[in-house]
């Protein structure tokens, strides 16, 4: 999938997330939080941009500046 890379995907594999369709069924948003939650404190923004590329499969550079705002709005309301 576009904009997951080999550290994302191992991230995504541990919590169970181990095929496009899975991803898919989760959604962006449920699924930076299964990552955030059991295996990465530390990721960050450009990890639910990545995540939402992939799902539209899309560069997350063309990711919609709409779409971009309601992700970033997420992101800072996740503790």
């Amino acid at each position: 999938m576009k904009n997951i890379g080999v550290v994302n995907e191992e991230k995504l594999g541990r919590v169970g997330i181990d095929t496009a369709e899975k991803l898919k069924e989760l959604g962006t948003e449920n699924s930076f939080l299964k990552v955030y939650h059991l295996v990465d404190k530390d990721a960050c923004l450009h990890l639910l941009y990545a995540l939402e590329g992939a799902i539209q499969d899309i560069p997350k550079r063309e990711l919609s500046e709409r779409r971009k705002s309601e992700l970033r709005n997420f992101y800072r309301q996740t503790d």
